[in-house]
């Protein structure tokens, strides 16, 4: 989270009630949680798998055992999440690398089975997506020392006028079409920075204000999905889809999920307008912030712009969009709107969560586990709508529980090697293929929004007192069903018409 980001506040005040709410009971759960997945790993890591599944290598064995390690302790969180995905990548690289360690050599290379390569396990976090990345960060980090961001909130929201149904729809849109470009948790922090004053000003008999309060965090998840760069779950997929064969680009990912997220934002207007009506008869929004016109910042907008530009035409320009990402960070490094400072603030625990799901990613491939376990599970004599709708039921009922980067790093990787197995990538085909499958899971990743623990957006939110947990619960199932109804029709219309191939 950048602490230059206005809203800031609303995220450290969360923060602080999580450590004042500590408890020796919560530390000793922690532990036992954290027992639980290493007793787990090492149960596998030990017995005889092999007899279980056949063909399976001692290699393959620990990186199952890593993989159960990770699903456990993303699942449990006994630790953060980031730190888990560090500990999968120094595991993969010390037990089945070649570059492990000899006393993990001491059997025959045939019982071994093939190792996964440590230079691969260490590109995860050099990987051009991370790289993606590392640009939307540094553009939004730009925005916010220009007053960029406050001048196109103003901008944005001024057509909506003061009808309070029309300044929801606005808030919004506006927060949904932030969230495609900066950080989810930046935007819902800044957004809910604007609206205090309106909220304290509404009626407290209204409900409003609850409306108001919600849209922040649905708009943030659910606009996120409009670009590869909007949530780490997208990036996830879109690497993997490359992976198998299928050539989205960034343009091509905005032109069906950017109306997907408009329509999922109409949808939502509607709900909340209907559940939590409006008293009071307008709205008076005050903004403030100046757009800076000195010349570093004339020419941060312009590579703003040019970045958005490179990125929705990477197909006609044939700059590839991981590339694109570099022109914020050298131009803002170059005239020092980008300073030493500002890469600390930078959320490098969301790059170690891309970069652990990416190792997880090549140490089943590599090691070959993912082929032995789609050999070993009969996925070909499964119908693909038990497959596909199999799946994004899975993935949005686990993003409700742990983080949405976490549930893809798990699901992506096996989800990929099991559509591009030929079998299955036969069955899948009236459906669309891998890619139903694949985009499914961010899709359904960032419908996961019930509960104040589903995301940053949802605890922020719920950290200004304004929103009872029954409504989040409520609007985040209505907008979940919702969401995968629609996300699927579309990915299987798109499929069948062959606009992935």
């Amino acid at each position: 989270m950048f602490k230059i980001f206005h809203g800031y506040n609303l995220v450290e005040v969360y923060h602080n009630w999580k450590k004042s709410h500590k408890t020796e009971g919560k530390d000793l759960s922690r532990a036992i949680r954290l027992i639980v997945a290493i007793a787990t790993a090492l149960i596998v890591w030990c017995l005889p798998v092999e007899n279980w599944i056949d063909g399976m290598t001692i290699i393959q064995k620990r990186t199952l055992a890593i993989f159960l390690f990770a699903i456990l302790m993303w699942l449990l969180e006994a630790v953060p999440a980031w730190t888990t995905s560090v500990m999968v990548v120094v595991l993969l690289l010390f037990t089945t690398s070649n570059s492990s360690f000899v006393l993990f050599e001491n059997a025959s290379p045939e019982a071994l089975g093939a190792h996964a390569s440590y230079k691969s396990l260490l590109h995860c976090f050099a990987d051009p997506i991370i790289m993606l990345f590392i640009g939307g960060f540094v553009l939004a980090i730009a925005a916010s020392k220009t007053g960029l961001d406050l001048f196109l909130a103003r901008v944005m929201l001024k057509p909506f006028g003061k009808n309070p149904k029309w300044v929801l729809l606005g808030f919004l849109m506006v927060t949904g079409i932030f969230s495609m470009f900066l950080s989810n948790t930046a935007t819902a922090a800044m957004m809910l920075t604007f609206l205090g004053p309106v909220l304290k000003a509404l009626p407290a008999d209204g409900k409003g204000k609850t409306a108001l309060a919600l849209a922040i965090p649905i708009a943030a998840n659910v606009g996120g999905m409009g670009t590869p760069i909007g949530t780490p779950p997208n990036a996830i997929a879109l690497k993997y889809m490359n992976e198998v064969g299928m050539n989205i680009g960034f343009g091509q990912w905005m032109l069906f999920m950017i109306p997907f997220t408009l329509l999922l934002l109409f949808l939502a207007w509607v709900m909340l307008s209907k559940m939590f009506p409006f008293k009071a008869k307008e709205i008076n929004l005050n903004i403030e912030g100046e757009l800076k016109k000195d010349w570093r910042s004339i020419v941060v907008y312009i590579t703003f712009a040019a970045t958005v530009l490179l990125w929705v035409l990477d197909k006609k320009t044939g700059v590839n969009a991981n590339v694109v990402a570099m022109l914020p960070v050298g131009v803002c490094a170059i005239i020092g709107v980008l300073t030493k400072r500002d890469l600390e603030e930078i959320s490098w625990s969301v790059l170690w969560m891309v970069a652990g799901g990416f190792a997880l990613g090549v140490g089943l491939q590599e090691t070959g586990l993912a082929q032995t376990l789609i050999n070993a599970i009969p996925f070909g004599s499964w119908p693909a709508i038990v497959i596909v709708i199999g799946s994004g039921l899975i993935c949005y009922m686990m993003a409700n529980f742990i983080s949405h980067t976490a549930t893809a790093s798990l699901l992506v990787p096996i989800l990929a090697a099991v559509a591009g197995s030929a079998a299955v990538a036969t069955n899948l085909a009236s459906l669309g293929g891998a890619a139903t499958v694949l985009v499914g899971v961010a899709i359904g990743s960032s419908l996961g929004m019930v509960l104040p623990i589903s995301t940053p957006p949802n605890a922020i939110a719920a950290a200004t007192g304004m929103i009872e947990q029954k409504d989040m619960v409520k609007t985040g199932l209505i907008m979940g069903i919702i969401g995968l109804i629609l996300g699927y029709g579309m990915l299987v219309v798109l499929g069948s018409a062959g606009f992935f191939a």
